[in-house]
């Protein structure tokens, strides 16, 4: 491994995930979805707080130093033309390694409690963060964070990444409990559907999703038009994210 390369797996994503609005969604949307036993699970654990209260934990440690070695954990970053499963891996882990780790540690009743419950928090957060496709992204630019556009015109430079973190969904000016109201009815056989597969098969769709978000003009600032293309990902994936949560919540305490 090169200097150069080892350097772009350790440098982390810069910016933050689906935003704080959009965590809360897919935590709501979870919540709605999970079985009587999970649901009681999930009570023992975070008592009184929700699972859209704490979506948001995760990123909210990461301004204490103790917690710098989470940050490699809500992303992974794959090169064009390469695999997950060829490519060379960042030693420090990413969203897949650590999904697995922390679905282990929810699943033994021998962990500490507080280690169940930091697992469960970290789980609502990155089953969230493999949705948004950029959080799949590409290394050379640091999943859109290298980026730069300008959101609508006249409006300051910002980054791609915060476009589809933060921007796309605050443009609909909806509060996470509007969003889940509008988006919260998937068929029963979507449900069956997306809660068959596994990690990897969700960030892969997000891999193959990623090429689109960086369908636009770059002489031009993302308006209008790259919202309405743009707006159908979005939604589709917070649905999938939280039903999916659901699902995994539902059989690990099965």
């Amino acid at each position: 491994m090169t200097k150069a390369t080892l350097v772009l797996l350790l440098v982390p994503a810069l910016a933050f995930s689906w935003g704080k609005t959009g965590h809360r969604v897919v935590g709501q949307i979870a919540e709605n979805h999970l079985s009587p036993k999970a649901a009681k699970a999930v009570r023992e654990l975070l008592g009184p707080d929700s699972l859209a209260e704490v979506s948001n934990w995760a990123d909210e440690i990461r301004s204490d130093p103790s917690w710098k070695r989470a940050d490699p954990w809500h992303y992974v970053n794959i090169p064009d033309g390469e695999t997950y499963e060829a490519m060379s891996k960042n030693p420090a882990g990413d969203v897949i390694v650590a999904l697995k780790k922390f679905e282990a540690t929810l699943r033994n009743p021998a962990a500490p409690k507080e280690e169940r419950i930091q697992a469960l928090k970290f789980m609502v957060h990155m089953i969230g963060d493999l949705h948004q496709p950029l959080h799949a992204g590409k290394r050379d630019d640091l999943g859109g964070n290298r980026v730069s556009v300008h959101w609508f015109r006249g409006v300051e430079a910002t980054n791609l990444h915060t476009v589809w973190d933060d921007l796309l969904i605050e443009q609909e000016k909806l509060s996470f409990t509007e969003w889940t109201r509008f988006l919260d009815h998937p068929t029963a056989a979507e449900l069956k559907d997306w809660q068959a597969s596994g990690y990897t098969a969700w960030m892969e769709e997000s891999f193959k999703l990623r090429d689109r978000c960086y369908d636009f003009k770059p002489e031009l600032p993302l308006s209008y038009d790259y919202v309405y293309k743009s707006m159908p990902i979005v939604k589709q994936r917070l649905l999938q994210a939280g039903v999916r949560l659901a699902g995994t919540l539902n059989q690990v305490f099965k």
